[in-house]
């Protein structure tokens, strides 16, 4: 047994793991000030044109068919679960190509004693934080608008995590894969990311879709992540729903860890 698997099995996979964050972490040095400033604008921005322009126009032809909200307290939590979305799939997939393909730092890493699990952990750890980060800005911007109606908003937060965990996971896993370009990743934001953005519920219910797309729209992981945090905004979260909700999106990230584990293995195993 090598040196570097010596110290690997010493420490065991929570402190290698956060070896591999604090790396992120470092890296992040450099970017965070752009980083936090575009994520205070873009709820503004999302809220004051959508919630509050748009929002006043939808108002006016009554707001029965969502549940007696204005639109801007309708679209608020599922624009976090949304924007939860958005940092995972941001923080996932070219980041992911750059450290495999261009700058090759995963490869640099997997010299160290650090494992491929590890580093796969250490970047779900550095996703994770953004998404924590994120959504404690974004929950501010909601209160600061005033559509914070409920203390069970403060559960929006972990909840809008986990939805982007959900998606983080399997697309580390993806995106470790790919080995000569990143034009998949094109497929992924225009049949993927931008579909579910706009059909998931975040704009409208999805009872207002044809009776024929609505299993789909309730199978992706978006609208779970959705759902509940509105549910948790108005102050009604059904115990069972919420399990339910919360069972999908952990499965989905469980099943995308057991997905990066192998192929990171298979990647940075040389």
């Amino acid at each position: 047994m090598t040196a570097a698997a010596d110290v690997a099995r010493v420490q065991g996979p929570g402190p290698m793991s956060f070896r591999a964050f604090r790396w992120w972490l470092v890296n992040y040095r450099r970017t965070w000030r752009g980083s936090i400033f575009s994520s205070v604008l873009n709820p503004v921005l999302y809220l004051g044109a959508m919630g509050l322009g748009l929002g006043s126009l939808v108002d006016r032809h009554g707001t029965a068919h969502l549940g007696g909200l204005s639109y801007l307290a309708f679209l608020a939590p599922g624009l976090m679960a949304a924007s939860a979305m958005q940092t995972a799939v941001g923080e996932s997939m070219y980041p992911v190509f750059s450290a495999v393909k261009w700058q090759q730092t995963y490869q640099a890493a997997a010299a160290t004693p650090l494992r491929p699990g590890d580093i796969y952990r250490g970047h779900l750890l550095f996703t994770t934080m953004r998404l924590g980060m994120n959504m404690v800005i974004f929950l501010a911007v909601m209160a600061a608008f005033g559509v914070v109606r409920s203390p069970w908003m403060l559960a929006g937060v972990p909840v809008a995590v986990l939805t982007g965990l959900a998606f983080a996971a399997p697309l580390d896993a993806f995106a470790v894969t790919r080995k000569r370009n990143d034009q998949s990743f094109n497929a992924i934001f225009r049949f993927g990311m931008i579909p579910l953005f706009l059909f998931s519920g975040t704009f409208f219910p999805v009872t207002q879709l044809p009776g024929w797309i609505r299993p789909l729209a309730y199978a992706t992981p978006l609208w779970h992540g959705v759902a509940l945090c509105r549910a948790l905004s108005i102050g009604t979260p059904d115990l069972i729903g919420a399990l339910g909700h919360l069972g999908y999106l952990g499965a989905l990230a469980g099943l995308g860890l057991l997905a990066g584990h192998i192929a990171y293995r298979r990647r940075l195993y040389v």
